[in-house]
């Protein structure tokens, strides 16, 4: 083989290489992606007090388009066995009892934001023999359902993805043990399970219903005995889920995980958007948690164009 055959070849497999690293990057942020939020009543609450208003907000103020839909999911319940069973289990391109895959779901929107809701949080005693496939609420099969389902996500690199810690009940609703199993399963989720450099998330609503505790904090509750979130913290939190899932399309530093102590007044900066939502009307009342993305040949000069159209997106902090 000559030398200008070898030059050629190795030109031509620089090119493929960078080609081939460059589809499976995360397109550039373009400010017109389609949002999907997947939730049940909990979420709901939240999506019903401002999220859709604070992204109209942040477009205005902003001049760009992102487009936020939600969507009552999955069909029964929304612990990591449901997300798993549909999304791992019965992959595809065909819905599963009603319920659109990832395949599906990866096709129309470019951010999924998904979440569980309370019942999530009660936790029964591991015992020593998990099950991938178990409806059982206990830490060994969540971890494995998770594994499962990072390795999904991450099959689609350029859809991005937020997954929320998990609800908890109030401190009537729920044991000691239970909520602390809770409390380790999130930590785990968190400094574990999630790792930088790829296309997932993590939304910190467990700390901002528990302030570092173990439970819902009551004056957070819609009512005595009532998981769900009030009007009022729903109201102050949607905002600061609005801005993570913009600075998770951005791929910049995280908001700030705070405490909120009522709902903030909508005031959009021209820069940042909308630092609050107004509080309107939502969630209900007490009861279960309802179902509420030429030629190789020109060689090595064309490399540094290809480069400058890859997105240089830093994933080294979770969005909270």
């Amino acid at each position: 083989m000559n030398s200008g055959m070898r030059k050629g070849i190795f030109g031509l497999c620089a090119l493929c290489a960078i080609l081939a690293f460059l589809a499976n990057e995360a397109p550039a942020a373009t400010g017109n992606e389609r949002i999907i939020f997947l939730h049940h009543s909990t979420g709901g609450v939240v999506w019903d007090n401002g999220v859709p208003e604070w992204f109209a907000a942040y477009n205005a103020a902003n001049g760009t388009n992102y487009r936020i839909e939600d969507l009552g999911y999955p069909g029964g319940g929304n612990d990591p066995y449901d997300y798993w069973n549909v999304w791992v289990n019965h992959a595809g391109n065909e819905p599963y009892l009603g319920d659109d895959t990832l395949e599906i779901l990866t096709q129309t929107y470019d951010v999924i934001a998904w979440k569980h809701c309370y019942p999530v949080s009660e936790i029964e005693a591991d015992t020593g023999a998990p099950d991938i496939a178990s409806e059982e609420r206990r830490q060994e099969n969540y971890r494995l359902q998770y594994e499962a389902l990072k390795t999904k996500m991450r099959s689609f690199p350029t859809k991005t993805f937020i997954v929320w810690t998990g609800a908890v009940h109030v401190q009537s609703n729920i044991s000691p043990e239970q909520a602390t199993r809770m409390q380790s399963f999130t930590d785990w989720v968190r400094n574990v399970w999630d790792e930088p450099g790829d296309n997932i998330f993590i939304w910190d609503f467990y700390e901002l219903e528990t302030e570092g505790g173990l439970y819902l904090r009551d004056e957070y509750s819609a009512g005595e005995s009532d998981s769900h979130p009030n009007a009022a913290f729903a109201g102050a939190v949607a905002p600061l889920f609005g801005q993570a899932i913009v600075d998770a399309i951005n791929a910049t530093a995280p908001a700030p995980t705070i405490a909120p102590t009522g709902a903030p007044t909508l005031s959009p900066s021209p820069t940042s958007g909308p630092t609050g939502a107004p509080t309107v009307a939502g969630g209900s009342g007490g009861g279960g948690c309802d179902v509420g993305f030429a030629g190789a040949l020109v060689g090595l000069s064309v490399i540094p164009l290809l480069l400058r159209h890859v997105r240089k997106r830093r994933r080294e902090r979770d969005v909270f």
